[in-house]
């Protein structure tokens, strides 16, 4: 269960931000602390699924042939064919465009050689590599989760954001959200909450709330 003091520190986040012409995300900032993170195997990168959702279009685009790219049709936001991984890797602007549009890509698992050779270089360094699918199976159902995911990346660096949600989603809702992203952060660290100097959470222009 979500502590009480959880859900009035989001409330107090979103009402001390000021009203704007754009929907504000709703973010958590974590500080680590005793993590040595210029070690590779001590960085943290976890996809994780929140219960009540992003608040917003979560875009997904796919490598994909023949039925797998069918089926992909009016799941997925963007489909690429093999011709189009030459493409990009030719037209490094558009495929940097395009690489910040989107959210999560997923490919056909033979097509990954190539993604990784032509377009890791762009793909990778976001952490934007595209999850295999195996030929012929139904990317529907990986769409629609990944739609309702986001990403904790820590990098080499000991302080990291994460979105939450959006500001016109309930605290609640919100405060489950977040609590499903430090539980996974928790068990990720050797040491658990030890390993967290500090979290606070905010909008995406507004002032920080500490939470822990």
């Amino acid at each position: 269960m979500v502590e009480k003091e959880t859900v009035e520190a989001i409330r107090k986040a979103i009402e001390a931000s000021k009203q704007r012409n754009f929907e504000e995300s709703v973010e958590i900032a974590v500080n680590l602390k005793d993590v040595d993170l210029s070690v590779p195997k001590n960085r943290i990168e976890e996809e994780i699924l929140l219960p009540k959702g992003r608040g917003r279009q979560v875009r997904i685009a796919i490598f994909a042939t023949g039925e797998l790219a069918v089926k992909a049709k009016g799941s997925a936001d963007m489909i690429f064919g093999p011709e189009d991984i030459e493409d990009l890797a030719d037209d490094k602007r558009r495929a940097r465009k395009i690489a910040g549009s989107i959210d999560f890509f997923l490919a056909e698992a033979p097509l990954m050689p190539t993604i990784g050779k032509r377009l890791g270089v762009i793909l990778a360094t976001r952490g934007k590599m595209p999850k295999p699918i195996p030929p012929g199976a139904d990317p529907k159902p990986m769409i629609e989760s990944m739609k309702r995911t986001v990403k904790i990346r820590t990098k080499d660096r000991r302080t990291f954001h994460a979105p939450v949600g959006t500001k016109s989603m309930s605290p609640e809702d919100l405060a489950d959200n977040l609590d499903e992203i430090m539980k996974r952060l928790v068990s990720r660290l050797e040491r658990g909450k030890d390993n967290i100097e500090s979290a606070y959470v905010k909008t995406t222009m507004g002032p920080a709330v500490k939470i822990m």
